[in-house]
């Protein structure tokens, strides 16, 4: 992660004359994390990058940030063995897949000389997100015009964004018979790589197109590092967006400029390169452009999963900035499931006027789900939600409200209930099946992922698996969603 005061040295002058809080986990060290329980002088300590003089006089606030500064220095620690981890998991998890989805299977495709071998970069090689949920089809009982009807193909293509280009363009154009528009694998200056994905798809070829849908994909589970994000304190306050403060990590992922003054409004090259690197906002917002041109009578929709549902938000976020009024007007909604808070109270204000009236940013938070809950800061409420909340419990059952019960993940008042709901999820898991359809049966690796919830409670229940069942079984009686 680069510091903000990284940017006024290289001369981006992004926070030069605006207020920041970026957390430093890769800079600081026990001394530091000492320093902020008892000292309020944060500007003076090594971890916490802001301007000159700055204090934090709440102990309460001080706290909130030490143990996010803890979880990323640990999560960072972690990178590299968790990252190997992932990769042999996946792959191993692929091998069974290839070779009848059972460890008989591929000993007996062995004895025979016939075992397949997965390639990363084929059409049949998923995510781990795409292992835990193999379901690839729409569900045909939701049509066009029903009130659940974006909302469960926004989660879908949400879920679809996790995996490589060449099985999401085979699953849009042969299974759900839509156009695949383009992917895109975005640099993130801050960052020095590629950190953000996201795709294009139309709901029918020109010039039957009504709808198109840009998904952001959400946080990898073997990526210490998007975790970091999805826990970090760290803020900026957006120029010219009436005082504003953002999450600084989902701004970097989105295309924040290092070196070109934030958010300009052009850069360089107007298809969102630079040396051939795309970012993600500006790449996007092109050919968001172009499709909207060549097809006048059609709509957009936003979506992503965790991290991705963040990104989902900012995006309009940042038309609004730039006074893109032609292209929010033609947005048809926002859908994000299971998505980190991104701003302060400022930020719901200054994207009222984009939103709502009708309503059109509906954020999903299935049960205990962990990542909605985070981060928190309880003594100022610094990271807030918006929008339209629709929450659904361990039956599904929805209801819609400004804000997800259990606001704090961490409060103790909650254990109890936590662990009451992660029993029933795992023995739902043996009887889904039965009770909604072989379509919602549940594998190995799911149940298995269950069973580390009666330890972790709130870290399964974030898993698209959930939030697809709510999008076909719960949301159809949620008014708000016409």
């Amino acid at each position: 992660m680069a510091s903000a005061g990284d940017d006024v040295d290289s001369g981006g002058g992004f926070c030069d004359d605006t207020d920041f809080m970026v957390l430093r986990p890769d800079k600081g060290g026990l001394r530091d994390l000492v320093h902020l329980l008892w000292s309020p002088k944060v500007a003076e300590n090594a971890a916490v990058d802001c301007p000159t003089g700055t204090e934090i006089a709440e102990a309460r606030r001080r706290w909130a940030v030490f143990v996010s500064l803890v979880a990323q220095m640990l999560l960072l620690w972690a990178k590299r063995p968790v990252a190997l981890l992932g990769r042999a998991a996946e792959y191993w998890m692929n091998l069974l897949n290839e070779n009848g989805g059972s460890v008989f299977m591929l000993v007996a495709n062995a004895l025979h000389g016939k075992v397949k071998m997965p390639d990363r970069e084929s059409l049949n090689y998923r995510s781990c997100i795409g292992l835990l949920d193999t379901r690839i089809e729409l569900d045909k009982k939701i049509k066009p015009g029903d009130s659940n009807y974006h909302a469960a193909l926004s989660i879908m293509a949400a879920k679809m964004s996790y995996e490589n280009e060449l099985v999401i363009s085979r699953v849009v154009k042969n299974h759900w018979h839509m156009e695949f528009l383009g992917f895109y694998n975005c640099w993130n200056e801050f960052e020095g790589d590629y950190t953000t994905q996201a795709f294009v798809l139309a709901d029918a070829p020109a010039p039957d197109a009504t709808l198109a849908v840009v998904a952001f994909c959400g946080t990898k589970p073997f990526d210490t590092e998007q975790w970091c994000t999805d826990v970090d304190f760290s803020w900026y306050e957006v120029p010219g967006a009436a005082g504003c403060r953002v999450h600084g990590g989902f701004m970097k992922a989105l295309g924040l400029q290092k070196h070109g003054g934030g958010w300009p409004k052009e850069i360089h090259d107007p298809t969102g390169a630079r040396d051939n690197r795309p970012f993600a906002y500006y790449a996007i917002r092109e050919k968001l452009k172009t499709f909207l041109h060549d097809n006048p009578g059609t709509k957009f929709a936003v979506t992503g999963h965790s991290l991705g549902g963040a990104l989902a938000v900012l995006f309009p976020t940042v038309l609004a900035l730039h006074g893109e009024e032609a292209v929010l007007g033609r947005l048809q909604g926002v859908y994000t499931f299971g998505q980190p808070r991104v701003g302060d109270a400022r930020l719901g204000t200054f994207m009222q006027p984009h939103l709502e009236n009708p309503s059109r940013y509906f954020r999903f938070v299935y049960c205990n789900d962990i990542v909605p809950r985070v981060p928190y800061d309880d003594s100022t409420l610094l990271f807030k939600h918006f929008g339209t909340c629709l929450y659904f419990d361990s039956f599904y059952r929805g209801k819609v409200t400004g804000e997800e019960p259990n606001k704090n993940y961490f409060s103790l008042m909650m254990v109890v209930p936590k662990l009451v709901n992660a029993v029933w999820e795992l023995i739902r898991s043996f009887l889904i099946g039965y009770a909604e359809g072989p379509e919602y049966t549940e594998g190995w690796l799911m149940r298995l992922a269950r069973v580390v919830a009666l330890v972790l409670p709130g870290l399964p229940p974030h898993a698209p698996q959930d939030y697809v069942n709510t999008t076909r079984l719960g949301a159809a009686s949620l008014k708000p969603l016409r």
